[in-house]
């Protein structure tokens, strides 16, 4: 392979610089609130490896490093930190750590007002630990040595043996994994069970961390929920009776599906996501016309608006919401010409502030420089397939232009556009650079994704092939310069297309395939 590059090893190491050039090695994240501090991380020039940073909520607060990640990373040829997890009283810290490389994290807890490192050591765990509300019992998942499949669920207490630890659930099933987590209303901790098509939840009262948990529906086959705590109910989103979701809630005390009622009903053209559950306010995330949306509902009358987006093709989705009692709105946007920006939106007002936006270090770039696009091409079964699409202003429809394609199509993953300053090195040299959003994939919702799987895969490949001439048809590229990418399921699809239709591709990238 190095022979048969040798004559591009001056580009390589061009790209490579430019590449890493545009990346700020001292960046930070935005601050969130919990309790009375504010967390964050940042990097320093130097160093490889986070500083994991709280300050009080007052005025000329003192920065406290309660994780110094890069001196207790020392020495170690790998090191990756897993799940942080602060005990409610805001005094202790569980992370986990590890240092072989398999995804078999070892947890700790460190008092973060001594500086001490707890004797507690908890091995082949998942790397994150859920606090009861006595701050001292923690819920950690320990996973199947031979197939780390995470299948058991164990209670530790503060200051005990791992060997005393009680196995508090075991997921027997072994087409089924588990995990633990505490809801938003700190009021229960839950263990989720799930397959690709099923699920199944319990939960006892956090404050009773020795209660035995309850189931709140049994699986079914082909049944899929969700569960989040609000007052006196559980909102259960959920696939029962509906293709594309609708979102339920039953009484904590009436669990079973026999006893749910309807909150937001099922839509043929729209996918239900997720919820984000505040004292005033009911957010929605939804997937219409293959696009991300936020809808914001008002608990006292149920009215309703969504969050507006400017670009055609876009992605956005909520994070690190917290706080239960406040308007503000946190949530992430990123398109094909928009670095990821962290905005946050008063729920009230509707006003937008941004706090951060991701810095490339180009003189060169502007978002005003690249032009992105949405598209829908035929296939030969007559569906309607996104295609996102950027470029460098300037680009011609001349039908001589470069393009890559993109794709993957499988699981139910949407590939949803993002902002990539790797890819700037591809458009600045004239390239196009295109997703195709094709079935196996739940941009358009869940048959989307049924249409792409099992007998139904060849739709897959071929939505992909008829997007490459859609291109074409379109004067974008011709069949010289028309490129084709994916990985892992895509490399998949890459082989099949390669196949099915060599002739329409001047070079393809399968990553990881089969």
């Amino acid at each position: 392979l190095n022979e048969q590059m040798k004559d591009t090893e001056e580009l390589q190491s061009k790209l490579f610089n430019e590449i890493k050039g545009r990346i700020k090695k001292d960046d930070s994240s935005v601050p969130v609130k919990i309790d009375d501090f504010y967390y964050y991380s940042r990097y320093e020039k130097e160093n490889e490896y986070p500083l994991h940073c709280r300050k009080l909520d007052k005025k000329d607060a003192k920065e406290e490093i309660i994780l110094d990640v890069p001196k207790i990373a020392k020495g170690y040829s790998y090191y990756s930190l897993g799940g942080t997890s602060i005990s409610p009283n805001s005094e202790l810290l569980a992370y986990g750590v590890d240092t072989v490389s398999r995804r078999e994290y070892t947890l700790y807890i460190k008092n973060l007002n001594t500086g001490k490192t707890l004797s507690d050591k908890i091995s082949n765990t998942t790397g994150s630990a859920v606090w009861a509300n006595d701050n001292k019992t923690i819920f950690y998942t320990k996973q199947d040595p031979s197939t780390l499949r995470s299948y058991q669920i164990y209670r530790h207490v503060l200051g005990t043996d791992q060997s005393e630890d009680a196995l508090v659930y075991e997921e027997k099933d072994d087409t089924f994994g588990c995990y633990v987590y505490k809801t938003k209303s700190r009021r229960y901790i839950m263990i989720g069970s799930y397959q690709t098509l099923s699920n199944e939840y319990r939960y006892i009262d956090a404050n009773f961390p020795d209660s035995k948990f309850k189931v709140i529906q049994k699986r079914e086959k082909n049944l899929e929920y969700s569960v989040y705590h609000y007052k006196d109910f559980f909102f259960i989103l959920t696939n029962y009776r509906a293709k594309n979701f609708r979102l339920m809630k039953t009484h904590t005390s009436k669990t079973k599906k026999e006893n749910w009622t309807e909150v937001i009903k099922h839509d043929p053209n729209t996918l239900l996501e997720g919820i984000d559950i505040f004292q005033n306010y009911l957010v929605v995330e939804e997937r219409k016309n293959g696009l991300n949306q936020i809808k914001v509902i008002n608990w006292e009358d149920f009215s309703s608006y969504y969050i507006d987006f400017n670009d055609p093709t876009y992605s956005v989705f909520t994070t690190s919401n917290i706080n239960f009692n406040t308007s503000t709105l946190r949530f992430i946007y990123t398109s094909l010409t928009t670095p990821t920006t962290v905005f946050d939106f008063n729920m009230k007002t509707k006003e937008k502030e941004l706090l951060k936006q991701d810095i490339v270090l180009d003189d060169s770039f502007s978002p005003e420089k690249y032009e992105s696009k949405r598209y829908y091409a035929t296939s030969r079964d007559g569906k309607k397939i996104p295609i996102s699409l950027v470029y460098k202003k300037g680009v011609q429809k001349n039908g001589q232009n470069p393009l890559l394609l993109y794709g993957y199509g499988s699981y139910g993953s949407s590939m949803d556009p993002y902002f990539s300053s790797v890819r700037l090195s591809l458009l600045n040299r004239g390239f196009i650079f295109a997703i195709a959003h094709v079935r196996g994939g739940e941009e358009l919702g869940r048959e989307w994704y049924e249409d792409g799987k099992l007998l139904n895969k060849k739709n897959t490949f071929y939505d992909f092939i008829d997007c490459g001439e859609f291109l074409i048809t379109e004067n974008y590229t011709n069949k010289d310069h028309l490129y084709a990418s994916g990985g892992s399921a895509g490399g998949l699809l890459m082989g099949a297309i390669v196949n099915m239709k060599p002739a329409l591709w001047n070079g393809v990238i399968a990553a990881v395939p089969f």
